[in-house]
Order: structure tokens, then sequence, then C-alpha cells
């Protein structure tokens, strides 16, 4: 296959002047592979929540841009992610989530391994009634670890192994969100929702960083959140988005609220924030709840968005969080005419990016360069190491 190579370097210019990503960024299955090792696999990247798998030996089987990875908690409550294959044939070992209640075993030839991934057991590999031999050393063969990190309930990995560590990488956010560093609760069953959208995952980033579009795509949100109440959060390198400073709580009929999380201060009364944390997840925190959503790739043309609402208590009212849901569901889907049409519009060949409002397009250029950045940085050590 022959590699595209795309000018990027007004892509990197300022907001003022600068032109969006080039088109083969959202159509060419090629570049769509090289942003897998740029912008994907050598950063800390959303795969799962850790509610995915709530109790000890949950394991749940899932792919992160094609390759196979199992997310389990351990016999000891914690969460790990391993390639879901066996080290013997590379067999998958996990087809369906379900509950490990003693070891992993391969369906192939029966290898099993623990829930932290140890090689326990290999039948019958020195011949008939042999379960041992020299060449095969258990402590060698356990299942292959990924790099793993759980914050604000996101389950969060590094395929290439040498991002920095999570704590340093995201220091700024959790910063930023310091008063929230406290328990998450998903609210279960009616909290979480799939949206299955045909457009490229970096279109999805876009729109959710910027507020411009909310008069013409929010009516509602925008009535009394108005486009005027928004701020602009750009951090470069690292995570862009919006705030508001006009956020109005939820409430049923008798005039109940969510309860909000504690001590987050007065500053969180009528303010919210929304943050797209590079490359893949997308972040809400409100006083009284918070979400998740994880951008899972699936080709250049079609992204499925994985949405998890949380509260600041574990029995939250019921009523209330289907409203929630709701309410967010509409939001989202509101989106997706405009992400599947962007998608569309990049097949015009004449396209060259597009331009920026300066002021209201900024947090989406902060992305861009975060890309381009990247990019250019993987092919440079392509280039050297040829």
């Amino acid at each position: 296959m022959t590699q595209t190579v795309t000018d990027l370097s007004n892509v990197r210019a300022d907001v003022s002047r600068a032109n969006g990503l080039p088109n083969a960024h959202y159509i060419d299955p090629v570049i769509y592979d090289e942003e897998k090792q740029a912008l994907l696999f050598s950063q800390w990247a959303g795969l799962a929540v850790a509610a995915d798998v709530p109790e000890p030996g949950d394991a749940v089987p899932l792919e992160f841009v094609g390759m196979p990875l199992l997310l389990i908690r351990d016999k000891d409550g914690d969460v790990r992610v391993f390639q879901n294959i066996c080290r013997h044939r590379g067999m998958i070992l996990v087809e369906t989530p379900r509950k490990i209640e003693g070891a992993i075993r391969c369906p192939y030839h029966s290898w099993c391994y623990s829930t932290k991934g140890d090689l326990v057991a290999t039948p019958h590999v020195g011949g008939p009634g042999q379960n041992t031999h020299d060449a095969i050393k258990r402590n060698e063969l356990g299942l292959i670890e990924v790099r793993s990190h759980v914050w604000r309930d996101v389950v969060w990995i590094n395929i290439s192994g040498d991002a920095p560590a999570f704590e340093d990488a995201m220091s700024d956010a959790m910063q930023r969100w310091r008063e929230f560093e406290l328990p998450l609760y998903h609210g279960g069953h009616d909290s979480r929702f799939t949206l299955d959208v045909n457009t490229n995952w970096k279109l999805a980033i876009e729109n959710y960083c910027e507020s411009y579009h909310l008069p013409w795509v929010h009516p509602g949100l925008n009535s009394y959140s108005r486009l005027e109440d928004h701020y602009n959060i750009e951090k470069p390198g690292e995570y862009s988005g919006q705030g508001t400073l006009v956020y109005r709580q939820l409430s049923n009929e008798n005039g109940d609220t969510f309860p909000d999380f504690e001590e987050v201060g007065s500053r969180w009364n009528e303010r919210a924030e929304y943050i797209a944390v590079y490359p893949n997840v997308l972040l809400g925190t409100h006083r009284d709840h918070a979400f998740a959503i994880i951008l899972e790739p699936k080709g250049p043309e079609r992204t499925v968005e994985h949405v998890h609402l949380y509260y600041s208590v574990p029995d939250s009212d019921e009523g209330l969080r289907m409203r929630n849901s709701q309410l967010w569901k509409t939001v989202f889907e509101e989106d997706i005419f405009v992400v599947e049409g962007m998608q569309k519009g990049r097949h015009a060949a004449q396209f060259d990016g597009g331009r920026f409002s300066p002021v209201m397009d900024s947090p989406t250029h902060c992305f861009h360069h975060w890309v381009a950045d990247k990019v250019e940085i993987h092919r440079a050590k392509a280039k050297a190491a040829e």
C-alpha cells in the first residue's frame, strides 16, 4: 500500500490563518493506520470504564482499533487490561462478557491463566499426561498486560508502553478539576448508552470542543445556557473544550435534584465544564453529576460513542437518572447530523480543511495542532528508523 503523506504545515499555523486537517485524515485508510500509531497507541487513550467490570472476576472482551483486549477485575479487585490471546497459539481467550470463577482457560488447548495474568496450567504440554516441559517457562508466558490506569472511572491504556506516567501526562486536567477528586458512582443500566455514528472519531472531538454551534444545533440547551454564557478551555498538547457559567440543575415535579458532590465550592454552583482529553475521551463535570464518553474508532468513517453518567451518591433517584440520561442522549443525538455531514464533506476534492473563527474555533484548532504535532513526530521517527 502506498504511503499517503499530507502537508500539515498550515494546520500548525496561528488560528487566525490556519486550515483544518486535510481530507485524507478523515477518509484515507493509510492515514487512519498512521494515526492509530501516532495518536492512539502512543498516548493514554480511553478503552472502557471500570464500572464495566464491577466485581472481582468480571471479564469483558473488547477491541481497541482492531486489537483484541480483555478488561478484567482480578481477584483482589484491581482493574487490569490484557491482550485477549493465549500465549500458545494466539487463540482468543474470552469471546463474551462473563465471570471468571477459577482461571481463564483457552478453549483451544486448555492453557490456563489467573486473573492476574499468570500462566498456571499447561495440560499435556510435554506429551500425554506430562503437564510441564523444560522449554515452556510459565513465569515467562503470562498474558501480555497492557499498561492501564483508572481516572474518573475511565480505564486509560497506553499500548506502546512508553507514554509518560499517567499522573504526569494528565496532571493539568487533574489539577483543573481537583475539587472533583471524589468518589463517582455509575448510574447503572439507565445511565449508559451507545451511539453508532458514520464519522471519523476526530470530528466527534472537534464538535465537542466548541460552543459555536449551540444556537443552531442545540436550541433547547441554548435557551438557558446561551452562547454568550460559554468560554473556551485550551491546554495545548493535552485537552480543549468549553465551559458554561449558567448550569441549571435538573429537577423533578417535586423540585428534587441530585445531591451535590461534597465541598466542591460555590464556584461550581452554576458552572459546568466539558473537555476533550486527547486523544479520545470526552468528559463533563457539574455540581451534581458527571459523564464520560469514550470514542471507539471503528475505521476511517465510523465511530461508536460509549456514554456513561455518574453521580455523587450510589443511590441517586431512578426517575431523575432516567430523565438525565434522556436529556443528554437528546443533546448528543442532535450532534449526529453535524458530524456525519462534515464526514460526507471530506469527500469534496477541493476542500482545504476549512478556516477557523479565531474567537470561536480555537479549542478545535488546539486539537488539530496536537494531531499535526503527533503525526509529524511519528513520521520523523519512522524516517529516522529507515
